[in-house]
């Protein structure tokens, strides 16, 4: 198993983010596969890096590689990893992973719940992951333990925002569920 280097960040979302399927994301004690993610780059109106650089979205900006966590509604915690050459804001939001360890330290974070959901939202991910405000900036944890991606992902509109809803920068491994 190899942990992936911020190179494997430095392209743009678009690339980085089928490519991070089947990937491992590892924190807070757990790990889990990653087989939801969702592309962001400066160009895109639902992109925290739309308007340009602020104190909130300076992670994406770069270095790649890192974890930028934003807290929403006024309850959820969400994940992306800064991804592109530094200085141009992008990166890829984690939607859903599959646990495979540490489910019971998921389970205590998130309740008693089936393992298929314990993190099939960016919400959900985040909590049973342990990741909050306190990790935004870290260099994110993610390896390649041999699974590749799905040769033809599941591409589709993005979801939880309002604007470039049709943009097919939504990826999925195919035999996971909707």
């Amino acid at each position: 198993m190899r942990r992936l280097p911020p190179e494997f960040f430095a392209r743009d979302a678009t690339v980085v983010a089928p490519d991070l399927l089947n990937k491992r994301l590892v924190a807070g004690g757990v790990a889990g596969r990653i087989i939801e993610i969702e592309a962001y780059t400066s160009d895109d109106p639902a992109s925290h890096c739309y308007r340009g650089r602020t104190a909130r979205n300076a992670v994406m900006f770069g270095p790649p590689g890192r974890l930028y966590i934003y807290f929403t509604y006024g309850m959820h915690h969400c994940v992306n990893i800064s991804t592109g050459l530094e200085g141009d804001g992008q990166g890829v939001l984690l939607r859903a992973v599959e646990p495979l360890e540490g489910i019971e330290r998921m389970q205590a974070r998130r309740g008693p719940r089936a393992d298929r959901i314990l993190a099939d939202g960016p919400g959900k991910l985040a909590q049973a992951f342990g990741l909050t405000l306190a990790h935004n900036g870290e260099l994110a944890e993610v390896y390649d333990d041999g699974v590749a991606p799905p040769t033809t992902p599941r591409v589709g509109p993005r979801v939880g925002i309002t604007k470039a809803v049709d943009w097919p920068r939504r990826f999925r491994v195919p035999e996971n569920r909707p």
